[in-house]
C-alpha cells in the first residue's frame, strides 16, 4: 500500500499501524439494516487520511457507502485498527492508472480500462486502535500478570481518534 505523508502525529501512527496489513474488512449496512462485510485490499492512504481501494461498479456495496467501517487485523504483532466513516466512488481514469496493480487483473481482466472498475475512497471520521508492540511471549506474560492482578498490566496501547476529517482529537485508555 502506498502511504502519503500524514497531517498529524495521530494519523501518522495510524498509518504505521496499518502499513503491514494487506487486507481490511469493509462493513456496510444493506437496505434492510443488516451488516455486510467483505475483504478489501487497500491501495493507498492519501495525505488526508482517506484509504483507496478498487471496486466493481456492479457490486452491491456501491449503494451502501453512506456509513461504513474498516477493520484491520495484524495477529502476529497484536495490532488492531477499526475505522468508521463513509465511502465515495471515483472513476477518474488517471487516478485508477496511478494505483493500478497487476494483482487486480483477476477481477478486472481489461486492466485499468475495465469498464466497471472504479475507486472506492474510504473517508474515516473516527478510528480506534489497540497495539501491543511486544513479542508474543511478553504479551502472554502480561496477560498472565493481568489475570493475577485482576487489572490490565502492560497490555499495550489503546486510543480512539475523533474528527479525522479535520485535526484529530485523541482519547486513550
Amino acid at each position: 500500500m502506498r502511504i502519503d505523508t500524514q497531517t498529524s502525529a495521530e494519523k501518522t501512527h495510524l498509518a504505521e499501524l496499518i502499513a503491514p496489513m494487506s487486507v481490511a474488512m469493509l462493513t456496510t449496512v444493506d437496505a434492510e439494516g443488516a451488516l455486510q462485510s467483505r475483504p478489501m485490499a487497500p491501495l493507498a492512504l492519501d495525505g488526508q487520511g482517506a484509504l483507496w481501494f478498487f471496486t466493481d461498479l456492479r457490486s452491491v456495496k456501491v449503494d451502501q457507502l453512506q456509513r461504513a467501517n474498516l477493520c484491520f487485523v495484524d495477529m502476529v504483532n497484536a495490532s488492531y485498527v477499526s475505522m468508521a466513516g463513509h465511502g465515495e466512488l471515483s472513476t477518474d481514469r488517471a487516478h485508477i492508472e496511478a494505483l493500478w496493480t497487476s494483482l487486480a487483473r483477476p477481477w478486472f481482466p481489461d486492466g485499468p480500462e475495465s469498464t466497471n472498475l472504479a475507486l472506492l475512497k474510504f473517508v474515516p471520521d473516527t478510528a480506534e486502535y489497540w497495539d501491543a508492540p511486544h513479542t508474543r511471549m511478553v504479551r502472554m506474560l502480561a496477560t498472565a500478570a493481568s489475570v493475577i492482578a485482576g487489572a490490565p498490566i502492560a497490555l499495550g496501547e489503546h486510543a480512539t481518534l475523533h474528527d479525522l476529517s479535520a485535526t484529530p482529537s485523541i482519547t486513550s485508555s
